[in-house]
């Protein structure tokens, strides 16, 4: 297995250098993208940026360009692997820098750093010590051992696949979108009797009619729920009455816990006031005289 791993890391990382160096070269994507990537926010100039983004794809095509041609050489393996390091210097100055923008590793994702992006580079990084000791060539590794070295690719390819976030359009999406169809949304109700999620209770609850009643009342978010006789009650605090007279409340909305997004017609939602230091109800009916919130004023 190690020789095999030795003979055939070359090639993989080669088809992962490739890839990623003719995008970042040839794409014309790289100037529009470039940007929104951290390492405009460190050369300050997006047109830096980017001529560093194509610099760094032509290095990336001589590496892969070496590893395929000389892999018994140790100058590309080890080329490679100060590579990596360096992209994993360039990733955590960048996360810390700017955890919003992104990386720019392949010059064609929009997404932001993540841990995917520090794995990808670790492979590359040790890919290349790997490939720098490595004696043998890829070609005579998979013509002595067809089965193994076929598998071994099959299997490095869809690691390198699960960590470009690039890629996710090609297999991820599609796979959520199966999940969806098989399972339903997470948010929508199922048959008659089943207990939907919170979180689809909450968005139901601020789409009606008493939140809107209740929210010059409420102060806070979810703080507790609970479940009783098919009603999912949902708590919250809130403030009621303005200047010395503003005293502490407990605001519990509740709701049949079966409900989804998928069932017809508006939710029945009953509200009910708590006063937080006497424990005593709130009139219901006091809710209509709760002055609403004074809208902030827009600019411009």
């Amino acid at each position: 297995m190690l020789s095999l791993t030795t003979g055939l890391v070359p090639l993989v990382l080669a088809g992962l250098l490739g890839w990623t160096g003719s995008v970042k070269l040839f794409d014309r994507d790289t100037v529009r993208r470039a940007p929104r990537t951290a390492l405009a926010r460190m050369l300050r100039s997006s047109e830096r940026a980017a001529l560093v983004l194509r610099g760094v794809g032509a290095v990336e095509l001589l590496l892969a360009a070496g590893l395929t041609a000389v892999p018994a050489n140790p100058l590309p393996g080890t080329a490679t692997a100060v590579l990596g390091a360096g992209f994993l210097g360039y990733l955590g100055y960048g996360r810390a820098l700017a955890p919003e923008s992104s990386c720019g590793c392949s010059a064609s994702e929009d997404t932001p750093i993540t841990w995917r992006a520090f794995a990808r580079a670790a492979v590359v990084l040790a890919g290349g010590a790997t490939a720098a000791v490595a004696h043998g060539t890829w070609w005579s590794t998979i013509t002595g051992r067809p089965g193994g070295s076929l598998v071994f690719l099959a299997v490095a390819a869809a690691v390198l696949v699960a960590l470009s976030a690039d890629l996710d359009r090609w297999w991820l999406l599609p796979l959520r979108r199966l999940r969806l169809r098989v399972f339903g949304h997470p948010l929508l109700g199922g048959e008659a009797g089943d207990h939907v999620p919170v979180a689809a209770s909450v968005e139901l609850l601020e789409r009606s009619l008493a939140w809107q009643t209740a929210s010059p009342v409420v102060r806070s978010g979810l703080l507790d729920h609970w479940e009783e006789d098919g009603w999912r009650f949902l708590l919250y605090s809130g403030v009621y009455g303005t200047g010395e007279r503003a005293r502490p409340v407990s605001v519990v909305f509740a709701l049949d816990a079966a409900v989804g997004r998928d069932t017809p017609g508006d939710p029945v939602v009953r509200v009910g006031l708590v006063d937080a230091d006497t424990g005593e109800p709130v009139a219901r009916e006091l809710l209509n005289a709760v002055p609403p919130r004074r809208a902030l004023p827009m600019v411009g």
